[in-house]
């Protein structure tokens, strides 16, 4: 009898920990902000670290906060390394989306405390930042092409649109597919595969009607049948301004009306059923914070699809 009440002890002390291991089965990503927000604050801003669950191979979603946000992260006890070890050793490349500043200004400040790696990026913003970044006067340029003398610490890839490319050292693919932002300068979002699961990463872009542009809804139509089948994990998206500001000073960014109406032609594609709890993580948001807690109120309140809004935080982690 003793021997029976011990194995039902041990049984129930071995029950937490087995319903949270189910609970995170279903788990396909891990993300960690190091910067969340659209604008003039310096440590802060546009960059994801991804990686495939229970993974140390993060590729980084756009660089525009790369050490403060790992500093964060550190703090909140994310990672257990220390943060020049987790630049070197865990991210493994860099996605760049476009080549505002606000998306690369952490990847050329702490390129030369940096490890060797990948940089991917389209072919225009590849252009700019070997133009007018990493060109040798700027700033030394660490990368194998454009001017100057090239150091080589990273590899500068260019990619194809719509073409599947390995991302090196983590397990995982990527397709490039433009965005209009601010026409007709272009954007770049990001489709990134990881065995079959996949999350969808926009840089900054502006709505289709807007934009006079049908590169979101050809993203949706191609991104649809992922949603349905329920591999398509999460969507990274802008939000830049509340819904009260003027179209004409929108600038290629997207509101919470224009999210959904976007979300509204993902829907026409996938189904209203299919995009219901759908992981959409909103990005880009600008000061001040009365303009962010606005955004905030307007995307809980107008939600008819019945989405699942996520607000990251720098340095706090989640998974997808």
């Amino acid at each position: 009898m003793n021997i029976f009440k011990s194995l039902i002890f041990s049984f129930f002390l071995f029950l937490p920990g087995l319903i949270i291991a189910q609970g995170q089965s279903g788990t396909s990503f891990h993300v960690v902000p190091l910067g969340v927000k659209g604008g003039t604050d310096e440590s802060n801003l546009s960059s994801y670290m991804l990686a495939p669950a229970d993974t140390r191979t993060y590729i980084c979603l756009d660089a525009g906060t790369i050490y403060s946000g790992i500093d964060k992260a550190v703090a909140n006890g994310v990672f257990k390394a220390s943060t020049p070890y987790v630049l070197k050793k865990y991210i493994k490349g860099y996605l760049i989306s476009h080549a505002h500043l606000d998306h690369v200004s952490g990847l050329i400040i702490n390129s030369p405390a940096d490890s060797s790696k990948t940089v991917y990026a389209t072919a225009d913003c590849m252009k700019m930042m070997e133009n007018h970044y990493f060109n040798d006067e700027t700033w030394a340029n660490f990368g194998d092409e454009g001017k100057g003398v090239h150091l080589k610490k990273y590899h500068f890839q260019t990619l194809e649109l719509a073409k599947e490319t390995p991302l090196e050292n983590t397990g995982m693919t990527v397709q490039a597919f433009p965005l209009s932002h601010i026409n007709p300068y272009q954007s770049t979002a990001y489709l990134v595969n990881s065995n079959g699961n996949y999350i969808l990463y926009l840089g900054d872009t502006g709505p289709d009607e807007v934009e006079k542009s049908d590169k979101l809804r050809q993203l949706w139509q191609k991104v649809a049948p992922l949603v349905q089948n329920k591999s398509l994990k999460g969507i990274f998206i802008e939000v830049s301004f509340p819904t009260e500001q003027p179209d004409k000073f929108l600038f290629g960014h997207l509101t919470p009306k224009w999210l959904m109406n976007e979300m509204n032609v993902l829907a026409g594609f996938a189904g209203k059923d299919a995009v219901k709890g759908l992981n959409v993580i909103i990005t880009h948001l600008k000061p001040p914070l009365s303009s962010e807690l606005k955004i905030k109120e307007q995307l809980k309140a107008q939600n008819p699809l019945g989405l699942e809004i996520i607000f990251p935080e720098q340095g706090k982690d989640f998974k997808l």
